[in-house]
């Protein structure tokens, strides 16, 4: 499958979330299936990352879209984001996948893990690509390392409320920035989404 290209980045973080479910990571032997997603609109996103300005962390995503921003959650996971628009201080965070290639070596990475909660986390779909900070700001539309391809499109699509941003302004808290694959049983907090 085809690598997206940079200028398939270049629109708002919402409608590229959405775009997202159903493509493709890929990194070494390992392809995950995008699951569940949310966006983070960007310094007026209470909830997002660059809503206190550019940081040495933060940096990636006041670049131009199709890159990665991985950040260390907790001093433990190393979460991926997709950095969109144009210097927006905008992204995606993939918060759930589904194996489709490489499955005994995800589980390897995963301790043994099994069944569609394997890759449903974001933490966990970083553990299964062994993200670090290091790969942050690496181009995701240029072959080898980490990158994202087309993928099998969605019949339908979920959405609700983003979770874990409670110190957020109340709207932005209860905004429909959550996006999954309304098929697929690799999602979290299911019972959260219409």
């Amino acid at each position: 499958m085809s690598l997206l290209p940079q200028s398939w980045y270049a629109r708002n973080a919402a409608e590229v979330a959405r775009d997202l479910l159903g493509r493709h990571l890929k990194r070494g032997n390992v392809v995950l299936r995008i699951t569940e997603v949310e966006a983070y609109l960007g310094p007026r996103d209470s909830a997002a990352h660059t809503r206190m300005g550019r940081t040495p962390r933060n940096a990636p995503m006041w670049g131009p879209g199709g890159h990665a921003y991985i950040y260390l959650c907790y001093g433990i996971h190393n979460m991926l984001n997709v950095v969109t628009g144009d210097g927006d201080g905008a992204a995606v965070l993939i918060r759930s996948c589904e194996v489709v290639r490489g499955l005994a070596v995800v589980r390897r990475r995963r301790q043994g893990a099994e069944g569609p909660l394997l890759v449903a986390g974001p933490g966990k779909v970083g553990q299964a690509l062994v993200l670090s900070t290091q790969l942050s700001g690496q181009a995701l539309f240029t072959p080898g390392g980490l990158e994202l391809r087309e993928g099998t499109p969605v019949a339908s699509i979920r959405s609700g409320a983003r979770i874990g941003i409670a110190y957020a302004s109340r709207k932005d808290v209860h905004a429909r920035l959550r996006f999954a694959d309304g098929e697929s049983p690799c999602v979290t907090y299911r019972r959260a989404l219409s």
